[in-house]
């Protein structure tokens, strides 16, 4: 069966941009079909006003454009930092977690016009067609997906744009970045051009959300910041929504020079590639979720939870979001957040976050009664670690004595 004849209304995550006005008109010639675009709004804090004419000039039979901006601070940003968790040990997931809910967006509207198929700009050499497809599959095994990037002969700019000349798709004005960016509520990522080099520095003017740390203030910046069952809810005592949160820790984290990241990362497809980040309200809320979880949470507790860190973080960032094995795990670190509610104080300075106190009025593990350098009023008995150092130190000192009488002595 030929392509014209297999498709009939496709679904296409748009953005605007040369890309996907290319792909768009793109599809209705290959494929023959009717294509409908969505268009997600998660905090780019980008212009959407002339999505809606340009898709409809360049052929879209309908636009979508959602805000989604609170669900995607709630019920993704959220549960991903109650885990408290890094991909290899540093990045924040900023661009990972947004996939899941742009695909669920996108196959509601796919339900909701009975689009056949989908389809999407993403290259096939990045993570964001497996995070796509993974969950497109998720609510609809039978959905077709459509990834122009691994079938067409386009693979130039000038192409592109020549494409485009031939078409009368508006071509945007050159970029004044030479990087490739992708910007949510959580944060901007920049790739390509000189960052391919892993030697190159990055230059000051390249960064967007946040002030060089040495041009940051002088005077450090304090912050309160309650959190109920391993979510903050309030800033210095004022009660916020999830997005208010993070808008107003974005604000005081860029102000500051806050959550500038390097990375050369491992992508799931199998290469490495080089990204820098830029994550101010994040790295404030990851810093302030830990200095009360330190207060309140079982130390036992805490380790199992933290030496699945790692899995945790590879499920979201291989696009394994809606997979059982996250869904399971997101129930076990939400069942350990129950207990952790208090207030972190937090102080800022010229891109550095650290917590200064923290304390919990109905679930603090801290006893200062136990743990105080003054024994006036002892309860516990320092005698009973001599026993507990002797348990402990038995198969050291039985490995010790093999040893030697391997060795003769």
């Amino acid at each position: 069966m030929s392509k014209r004849t297999d498709v009939k209304k496709v679904v296409l995550a748009y953005s605007g941009g040369l890309d996907t006005s290319i792909i768009l008109k793109w599809l209705m010639q290959e494929y023959g079909c009717e294509v409908v675009t969505f268009t997600a709004d998660i905090g780019q804090e980008e212009e959407l006003d002339n999505v809606r004419p340009k898709a409809i000039k360049t052929g879209a039979s309908k636009v979508y454009i959602e805000d989604l901006r609170d669900e995607f601070a709630t019920d993704f940003v959220y549960p991903m930092m109650r885990s408290s968790c890094f991909y290899e040990g540093k990045y924040l997931l900023g661009t990972s977690i947004a996939r899941p809910l742009i695909i669920k967006a996108m196959m509601d509207v796919a339900a909701k016009e009975n689009c056949d198929s989908i389809s999407h700009g993403a290259t096939g050499k990045g993570n964001d067609q497996v995070r796509f497809e993974l969950g497109a599959y998720h609510f609809d095994p039978s959905i077709k997906v459509i990834a122009p990037w691994r079938e067409w002969d386009l693979m130039s700019r000038d192409a592109l744009v020549a494409f485009a000349k031939k078409h009368d798709i508006e071509i945007p004005p050159a970029k004044k970045s030479p990087y490739s960016r992708d910007r949510n509520l959580l944060h901007i990522s920049h790739e390509g051009n000189n960052l391919e080099d892993p030697w190159w520095e990055p230059e000051e003017d390249m960064y967007v959300l946040t002030v060089s740390p040495e041009k940051a203030p002088d005077k450090a910046t304090y912050l309160e910041i309650e959190f109920k069952q391993g979510n903050a809810v309030a800033i210095d005592g004022q009660a916020m929504t999830p997005l208010e949160i993070f808008q107003y820790l974005n604000k005081v984290g860029s102000a500051n020079g806050v959550g500038r990241l390097d990375l050369l990362e491992n992508r799931y497809v199998g290469m490495k590639s080089r990204g820098v980040y830029e994550t101010p309200g994040g790295t404030i809320y990851h810093v302030a979720h830990r200095g009360v979880e330190e207060i309140t949470m079982d130390r036992e507790v805490m380790n199992l939870r933290d030496s699945l860190h790692p899995r945790y973080a590879a499920m979201v960032y291989n696009g394994y979001w809606f997979s059982p094995e996250r869904e399971a795990l997101q129930a076990l670190i939400d069942e350990t957040q129950k207990t952790v509610n208090g207030v972190a104080r937090i102080k800022i300075y010229k891109g550095n976050v650290g917590v200064v106190g923290r304390k919990s009025d109905t679930d603090s593990l801290y006893d200062v009664m136990i743990s105080t350098f003054d024994d006036e009023k002892p309860i516990y008995n320092q005698a009973d670690a001599e026993g507990f150092i002797k348990l402990n130190a038995l198969r050291l000192k039985t490995r010790s004595l093999i040893m030697k009488r391997k060795a003769g002595k």
